[in-house]
């Protein structure tokens, strides 16, 4: 079934680019950046994967991209990830990148873009893979910070197709951010959101009514409320489900109690991604797997999960 599962055509919607730095890579750069470790070798950082909380995730996540300083790096970054989308049939990708986690460590803006985009290019002409970018805004930070942000970017516009909200959830409800994600969308930006994932169906709400989002990242809580499931469906908003994550974040005890088949075969449309592949034990193929093995999927909606991430490219 791996081998089935892996040759379907599939598009990625849900990818932190600095969450696919495997250990071997940041190694790498650790040694080409000349910066020390806390961890002994790639064995004992392996080790240290072991997360209670998206928190507890989030804090390693901050400490490993510290390795990232040059516009190689971010380069040797994206196309590793690129290089497993090509092993696993993803044709096309959308991936976040957040740069306030390397604009607050004195990174520029540009060479943070630069590497990613320059990479996403050539793996277009190469790979035969296309992309659509995605400017994050960590949450925890004030909105006067995600508008900083916003300004940097500006000149680079078009290397970028919408702008997003991730990091720590519980706390920074999706309403802090409604004046800088409106001043994105009057520049012709596209918009998306990390909501209900820890966070309560009101943030998904938020995120569709406030911040006016094309569509949902993680949104599982979704299910607890049973207006909101009729207007996802109705609309056919869709989410970018993340299966190995949430289980590894403990949004579900275990992959067996996992919601996302059962929201297919409501009618929503649901789609399968890695999040932060490097952290959370898996690629696309593997998170397809790991619903095949713990909730029985079918071939049948595998070939859905995989037609509707196709269906819900932002860039068509």
């Amino acid at each position: 079934m791996y081998d089935w599962l892996n040759a379907l055509p599939k598009a990625e919607l849900h990818l932190h680019l600095e969450g696919s730095l495997g250990p071997e890579l940041l190694f790498a750069l650790a040694e080409r950046n000349k910066i020390a470790l806390p961890w002994n070798d790639v064995d004992s950082l392996r080790k240290a994967y072991a997360f209670n909380n998206l928190q507890e995730f989030l804090d390693l996540y901050y400490q490993g991209a510290d390795v990232l300083r040059t516009e190689q790096d971010f380069y040797d970054l994206t196309w590793a990830y690129l290089l497993k989308c090509q092993a696993q049939n993803v044709i096309h990708t959308e991936p976040f990148f957040d740069p306030q986690t390397h604009t607050d460590r004195g990174i520029p803006f540009e060479v943070v873009l630069r590497g990613i985009k320059q990479a996403l290019v050539d793996g277009e002409k190469q790979l035969g893979i296309s992309h659509g970018l995605i400017l994050s805004f960590l949450r925890h930070l004030p909105e006067e910070a995600a508008f900083d942000t916003l300004k940097q970017a500006m000149p680079f516009r078009d290397a970028f197709v919408a702008v997003g909200l991730d990091s720590s959830e519980m706390g920074f409800p999706p309403r802090l951010f409604q004046r800088v994600f409106d001043k994105a969308r009057s520049e012709g930006l596209l918009t998306v959101a990390h909501a209900g994932e820890e966070g309560p169906p009101e943030y998904i709400w938020e995120a569709l009514d406030l911040l006016k989002i094309e569509r949902i990242d993680h949104g599982v809580r979704a299910i607890e409320d049973e207006r909101l499931m009729q207007r996802i469906i109705d609309e056919q908003i869709p989410l970018t489900v993340c299966p190995l994550s949430n289980t590894k974040l403990c949004v579900f005890d275990d992959m067996s109690q996992h919601n996302i088949l059962q929201m297919l075969e409501r009618g929503v449309k649901v789609t399968v991604n890695s999040d932060d592949p490097a952290y959370f034990g898996g690629y696309v193929t593997e998170n397809f797997a790991a619903l095949h093995a713990s909730l029985g999927m079918s071939q049948e909606q595998a070939q859905r999960l995989a037609q509707n991430s196709l269906d819900a490219r932002l860039v068509k």
